[in-house]
C-alpha cells in the first residue's frame, strides 16, 4: 500500500520528535553531545523492509522492544557490526572482547532509542503505549527477522522502516535500522489518530 506524502510526513516527524527525545537521553550516557536524524521513512511489507536494511544473510546485532497498550507491536533496531563496535567503543566497552558486555551495553542503547520513538508515538496520537525490556542478539538478519517477528508480522501487512543516523560531536557516526512492526491495522490506526487516514491513501 502506497502511502501520501502527508501520511510519511507525519510520520517522519513522529520520528524526529522521537529521535530528539533519543539524543538528549544518549547525550546523558555517552557524555557528549549527539545528533540523531532520520532522513527518511517509509511504510512497506515486512520482507520488502527487511530488504531495505540489509541482506538477510549479513550479520546484524538487533535489539527488539515488543510493545504493549492500545496496539502492540515490536520495535526492532539493527546494527552492523562495525556501528555496534563503535557505540560500544565510545562506553569503553571492547566489542569483540567481552561479547556479553557489549550485547548489555548496545541492549540499553536500543531500550533508549526505541523508547524515545515509541513515547513520541504514543504522545502524538493520544495512546497508551508501553514498550517492554529489550532483547538483544547478534546474527543474520534474517534469522533474527525470523524468530523475533514472526508472530507479529503474522497478521501485519505493513511496516514503519526509518533509515536514522546518529552522530557524535567527537567525530563518531553510525547508521542503524528502525523497523515497526505493529499489530493487523497498526499503521492505519497510527494515522487515523493524526486524522490521516482513509480516502487519502493509494
Amino acid at each position: 500500500m502506497q502511502l501520501t506524502d502527508m501520511q510519511l510526513d507525519a510520520l517522519r516527524e513522529m520520528a524526529n520528535v522521537g529521535s530528539g527525545n533519543a539524543a538528549t537521553a544518549l547525550a546523558g550516557m555517552l557524555g557528549c553531545p549527539v545528533d540523531l536524524s532520520v532522513p527518511s521513512a517509509a511504510v512497506l511489507a515486512l520482507a520488502d523492509a527487511v530488504e531495505a536494511v540489509g541482506s538477510p544473510d549479513a550479520e546484524v546485532t538487533a535489539v527488539a522492544l515488543p510493545v504493549f497498550g492500545e496496539i502492540e507491536a515490536i520495535v526492532l533496531l539493527t546494527f552492523k557490526p562495525e556501528h555496534a563496535r563503535q557505540l560500544c567503543g565510545f562506553l569503553g566497552i571492547e566489542y569483540d572482547a567481552d561479547p556479553e558486555m557489549a550485547l548489555s551495553a548496545l541492549g540499553e542503547i536500543g531500550n533508549i532509542l526505541g523508547s524515545a520513538y515509541i513515547n513520541a508515538l504514543g504522545a502524538m496520537c493520544g495512546m497508551a503505549l508501553e514498550p517492554s525490556p529489550p532483547q538483544t542478539a547478534t546474527d543474520m538478519l534474517g534469522a533474527i527477522v525470523a524468530s523475533v517477528l514472526a508472530s507479529a508480522a503474522a497478521s501485519n501487512d505493513m511496516t514503519l522502516l526509518l533509515d536514522s543516523a546518529l552522530m557524535l560531536e567527537q567525530g563518531g557516526e553510525c547508521e542503524f535500522g528502525f523497523l515497526f512492526v505493529p499489530n493487523e491495522n497498526g499503521v492505519a490506526e497510527v494515522l487515523g489518530r493524526l486524522g490521516l487516514w482513509g480516502h487519502e491513501a493509494a
